[in-house]
């Protein structure tokens, strides 16, 4: 704006100083002699000036026909396209001038008149090599895509205007929702430019929303190569691809295939839960029950949760509560000041009727940190410890509408996840889940399964029944009806 009120002011001051200094001269007396030749010339001010002008036009023309001349006798001497080169360069020059024109247009997002300029040049130049680009963009400013179209489709014939023609189209289709038809011209591109910054971030997005790990894990590797990525960014989406591939094998029944690529994903990411986990169940499986507790204590001292716990758990299912707890003083103890692993150890306390060391190791969390599990596990000690029913109910009462705690939450959209996955379920984004707290009000309920680890061991039947007076006692009491049987049972 104020560039714009510059210029005016520029003009007005150039313009008004060109009337005043053509009014000085109408109105300064004299004249001027041009001598040449032994002859004189006597001119008014504004005269010459004016033969000034007119020498300058013969001038010009002079030139024109002397470089047409030239032409012509070249043209005579055997130069058949002299002639045509004369006219062409005249024609070329206005071509570029127009291209240049709906460049200008383009970046300033006037479409109409960028569409009004690559006519214009491709008219004059016919070089859709050159004007092909210009004319798609300015057709899809336009909104017709079906022109865009068109010239996307002349930008292949080019071997040097192919690779733009494939990224138009490919941005046509995703633009219309066809991922497939969109991959497959991003995998052509690949082919032809394998080293394209928005090419590989667009093909391994597709790859990734369409699981195809394989060839995700073939366009992560070119983005490291081509540092579009840094090596250790790279690395943790390897990881995340070797899960994801460990999954779906597991899901067609390839075990040995399965058990690779878990135990690939954790090397690469140990502090990746899900691939501690699933890392976990292999070694569990091959009786490496060492290596299992090694893999998961790691993962737990940089982040604690419940899925780490339950796997934990599955080394030993059989053993008694008190068996339990001590053994699992080795994995909180990587972090033992963390709500999760307080949490966990007052669970253990409560599985082993320990209910004064419930509360120790539970401490301050259900009062300065309350949520749905802390404050279920205060209900618990004071059930246990004998508190009257108004208490429990209080507890139990404050569950039923506090925060969930930490949930899979897609760091981009923010939406909350009932579990890991490669992918955001919303959004589409790769590897952006992270186990934190919403933030916004999530729905809240008391969630069985964040007290798994107390579980594990049971036979079935206890199993059974301790999460359905769990259901009862929470179901009675949101509906201020709970009875003391119903109540003690929880």
């Amino acid at each position: 704006m104020i560039w714009s009120l510059i210029k005016i002011f520029v003009f007005l001051g150039l313009a008004v100083a060109a009337a005043f200094g053509v009014a000085w001269i109408l109105n300064t007396p004299g004249e001027i002699t041009v001598a040449f030749a032994g002859r004189e010339w006597f001119l008014s001010p504004m005269g010459f000036l004016i033969a000034i002008v007119v020498i300058l036009i013969a001038a010009w023309v002079v030139l024109k026909i002397l470089g047409f001349v030239v032409a012509v006798i070249r043209f005579l001497l055997g130069d058949e396209t002299a002639v045509t080169r004369y006219f062409d360069r005249s024609r070329e020059r206005r071509g570029f001038n127009a291209l240049s024109d709906g460049l200008i247009a383009i970046a300033s997002g006037d479409s109409k008149l960028a569409a009004k300029k690559a006519a214009k040049a491709d008219k004059l130049l016919n070089r859709p090599d050159v004007t092909a680009v210009v004319s798609a963009q300015a057709a899809e400013m336009n909104g017709d895509r079906a022109r865009a179209l068109t010239h996307y489709k002349r930008m292949l014939e080019d071997d040097r205007t192919r690779f733009a023609g494939i990224k138009g189209l490919m941005k046509q289709q995703l633009e219309e929702g066809n991922t497939e038809k969109a991959l497959a011209l991003a995998k052509k591109g690949f082919a032809i430019q394998p080293n394209n910054p928005d090419l590989l971030t667009s093909l391994f997005d597709m790859q990734s929303q369409q699981a195809d790990w394989s060839g995700a894990r073939d366009t992560l590797n070119a983005s490291v190569q081509t540092r579009l990525l840094p090596r250790d960014v790279g690395k943790r989406r390897d990881a995340v691809l070797s899960l994801a591939d460990a999954r779906a094998a597991a899901a067609s029944g390839n075990t040995a295939r399965r058990n690779d690529a878990a135990l690939q994903a954790n090397r690469l990411a140990p502090e990746l839960v899900p691939a501690a986990t699933l890392a976990a169940e292999v070694h569990i499986e091959n009786g490496a029950k060492r290596k299992a507790k090694s893999v998961l204590t790691r993962a737990w001292s940089t982040t604690p949760h419940p899925d780490l716990a339950a796997a934990f758990a599955a080394i030993e299912p059989s053993e008694s509560p008190a068996d339990r707890r001590k053994r699992f003083a080795a994995l909180t103890a990587s972090a033992p000041d963390h709500p999760e692993s307080r949490l966990l150890n007052a669970e253990l306390a409560l599985a082993a009727e320990d209910f004064p060391g419930a509360r120790k190791a539970l401490g301050d969390l259900a009062e300065k940190s309350p949520t749905t599990r802390s404050l279920a596990v205060m209900a618990a000690i004071e059930r246990g410890q004998g508190a009257p029913d108004t208490v429990v109910r209080g507890w139990l009462t404050r569950a039923l509408s506090a925060p969930r705690g930490p949930q899979w939450i897609c760091e981009k959209c923010n939406d909350v996840h009932s579990a890991w996955a490669p992918v955001c379920e919303n959004c589409g984004a790769f590897d952006t889940l992270a186990w934190k707290t919403a933030p916004y009000a999530a729905d809240a309920g008391y969630d069985q399964s964040a007290m798994l680890p107390l579980l594990v061991g049971r036979d079935d039947a206890a199993q059974a029944e301790m999460a359905e007076d769990a259901s009862v006692t929470i179901d009675a009491t949101a509906g201020n009806g709970s009875t003391g049987q119903e109540q003690a049972r929880a």
